[in-house]
């Protein structure tokens, strides 16, 4: 069956309704900087591709450390004066950019699924996702501020390409309303446009925001240590987040550091397969390229050829391919569990990670095959990987032989007692271990003991970011997501007397309990 770019999907024809949109942000198929409150053409230009067909998108701009200083210098004076403004100004101006960005929904969930390569409903859920968090905290933010202030200088944004609308965006947009102005940086993997569009509707709006490119390792010691800045977030960073994060303990800034790594499933006394199934499939959103995935699996041996009967159906259905591609104009786009991975040579060290660990021992129960995708005729497939399935031996070493790049690609290993069983489901040490750790577990009570003993920053069921969402476990370091309501906001705000915060803080942990 010959597929064809579906009507009005083409590159050309999305880049003209974001220029029509937002023009004051371009300058051709250049992205302009927003510095100092204006657009300008500051910075080298560098193209950008899509991971879709390699093909070029558009130029963005990409500044040196000197000029990224005069911007967080630029971002410090426009705080000063955010910060006085009165709340009810500041929910007024977040409502009307709020309205913008909901009017322009699909121009934003289409930029991201020719920048990032995700298919169409995972792109709309991206945006909607941001959307409603930011109405929540408007119409609870008097509950979530109490007597808080802003901080005493803007903060700094520094995001993975993941979830730019859901995670970046929606952040942006509650530090504003509490009160700070906020930088954000430009990932440098993708999600340029879009987030272009999206702040420059953002600034009209009234709202004051600094967005930059560059290269990360010139421009994060500015946007790290500079002295004006409140605070630092990076979400989703690997592995610089651990980078950051040890960059960051004598910056003397308050810091949020959520870090990707890969979450695992443990597979214990069970037997409700069917319920399993469901997150089995889901679970390949993305292509499994975000720190939320679950691409590693622990089977109690005597459940392996069970887990195995529900597992490898899942596998074997999984959709991929182009995101734009229908057989006949008039056809919805199409649903796929995922698209091409975020670049052609990420694409190409899994392949490569994938035969050497088969080459070490590993065991291919699974290897999808490339001709499985939907393609159209001629296309570049050079950043599509299928999906894959290897049964691994447990270790420590082990652990750190496939601890590569994020993929459609799944460990499973077998374990015989408990104490195995968290040994495999716990970190190896801080920069490749489970920050997040499901139990399928018949029996609840035996499901707590374990979950007690866990030493993942998070037990707990799958993970919604944009929620109040506590998890359990020993080292739960991460109990508090960065990006959820009520923590956000103190996170980002000072309190008379400063509260203890949630997290890793100074003179030990806290953490809010499990509801």
């Amino acid at each position: 069956m010959t597929l064809r770019l579906a009507p009005g999907t083409a590159w050309a024809d999305v880049l003209s309704r974001a220029t029509t949109v937002t023009p004051e942000a371009f300058t051709g198929d250049r992205l302009r900087s927003h510095l100092a409150g204006a657009w300008e053409d500051a910075g080298q230009p560098a193209d950008l591709h899509s991971p879709i067909d390699g093909s070029r998108l558009a130029a963005r701009s990409r500044l040196d450390a000197r000029s990224a200083a005069l911007a967080v210098r630029d971002a410090a004076d426009q705080h000063h004066r955010w910060s006085g403004t009165w709340l009810p100004e500041r929910r007024a101006r977040i409502r009307a950019a709020l309205e913008e960005l909901s009017a322009q929904r699909d121009l934003l969930a289409l930029l991201q699924v020719w920048e990032l390569g995700v298919p169409w409903p995972q792109a709309c859920a991206d945006v909607d996702r941001a959307l409603d968090a930011v109405r929540r905290s408007v119409d609870q933010v008097e509950h979530q501020l109490g007597d808080r202030d802003p901080l005493p200088g803007p903060v700094s944004n520094l995001a993975s390409w993941q979830h730019p609308m859901s995670v970046l965006v929606h952040a942006e947009l509650v530090q504003l309303l509490a009160g700070n102005a906020v930088i954000a940086k430009i990932p440098s993997q993708g999600g340029a446009v879009g987030l272009t569009v999206a702040h420059a509707i953002m600034a009209r709006a009234g709202l004051p925001v600094t967005l930059l490119s560059g290269c990360a390792t010139e421009l994060s010691p500015v946007l790290v240590r500079s002295r004006e800045i409140g605070a630092v977030t990076s979400i989703g960073a690997r592995p610089d987040g651990g980078d950051l994060a040890a960059a960051l303990l004598d910056s003397g800034h308050r810091h949020l550091v959520e870090q990707d790594s890969g979450n695992a499933w443990g597979i214990w006394e069970f037997s409700q397969w069917d319920r399993l199934i469901d997150h089995l499939r889901t679970g390949f959103a993305y292509g499994k390229q975000h720190g939320t995935a679950y691409r590693r699996f622990v089977v109690q041996r005597k459940l392996v050829d069970r887990f195995l009967d529900a597992y490898l159906p899942v596998l074997k259905a999984v959709r991929f391919g182009h995101p734009l591609a229908v057989a006949a104009d008039g056809d919805p786009l199409p649903d796929l569990d995922y698209g091409p991975l975020i670049s052609a040579a990420t694409a190409t060290e899994l392949r490569r990670d994938i035969d050497e660990a088969i080459s070490g021992g590993a065991v291919p129960l699974h290897r999808g095959s490339p001709d499985a995708g939907r393609f159209l005729d001629g296309q570049d497939t050079s950043a599509y990987v299928a999906p894959t399935a290897l049964l691994v031996r447990s270790g420590r070493a082990e652990r750190r032989r496939h601890a590569g790049p994020f993929g459609p690609v799944d460990t499973i290993v077998v374990a015989d007692t408990e104490d195995e069983l968290l040994a495999e489901l716990s970190p190896v040490d801080g920069t490749d271990g489970t920050p997040g750790a499901s139990l399928a577990v018949d029996d609840e009570e035996l499901a707590g003991k374990l979950a007690r003993d866990l030493r993942s920053v998070r037990t707990g069921p799958r993970i919604r970011a944009e929620r109040v969402a506590p998890f359990g476990g020993r080292d739960a370091s991460g109990t508090d997501p960065l990006v959820s309501g009520d923590r956000l906001v103190r996170a980002v705000t000072v309190g008379p007397g400063e509260q203890r915060l949630n997290g890793n803080v100074p003179g030990g942990k806290h953490h809010p309990s499990n509801p």
